[in-house]
């Protein structure tokens, strides 16, 4: 519990960021300080460590943060999930919807064999459309969904609803 306090307290809150009404949660004081960012990562590792994880799907971009020392500290591949037409190689793609119109994400189609377990990794659980797309990518490409880590969820707009039946891990809710 202190440690997550701990964590807590490193985070810098932005208000009328990106726009009016909203207060963003900052990470980077928390980043910045390397013996917080290493607990995240090994409680993190910690949770999944049984799991057999074959590859870590960070999303972008701040997902990659987190994703890239994840892989690491599990022994995994890593694998970047982009917006549309950032990925060189031929890709795969889900698309999914915001507030106003929808957007895609697209991962490349040689990422990981069908029946690797995949760890999907993001650095804040919101609304749940990103990481909901995420893992209907990676089921449509044969992947096995082995759980979600984010470092904070925002309880209050309800994305676990969105992620229901699967294994969900964070450090930090609001």
């Amino acid at each position: 519990m202190e440690k997550v306090l701990d964590l807590k307290s490193a985070i810098r809150d932005v208000p009328d960021f990106p726009k009016k009404g909203i207060i963003f949660k900052d990470i980077t004081p928390l980043l910045g300080q390397p013996e917080l960012f290493k607990e995240i990562i090994e409680q993190t590792a910690a949770h999944f460590k049984t799991r057999n994880i074959d590859k870590v799907l960070a999303i972008e971009s701040r997902g990659f943060i987190f994703g890239g020392p994840l892989a690491c500290e599990l022994g995994a591949g890593f694998v970047p999930i982009r917006k549309k037409g950032k990925l060189p190689y031929k890709t795969a793609s889900a698309s999914y919807s915001l507030e106003y119109g929808t957007d895609t994400l697209e991962m490349h189609e040689d990422a990981f064999k069908p029946g690797e377990r995949v760890l999907i990794a993001d650095d804040l659980l919101a609304t749940g459309g990103t990481a909901k797309a995420t893992a209907e990518l990676a089921e449509k490409m044969g992947g096995k969904v082995a759980g979600f880590s984010f470092l904070i969820v925002l309880e209050f707009l309800n994305g676990r609803k969105k992620l229901e039946g699967y294994d969900i891990f964070s450090l930090i809710q609001y």
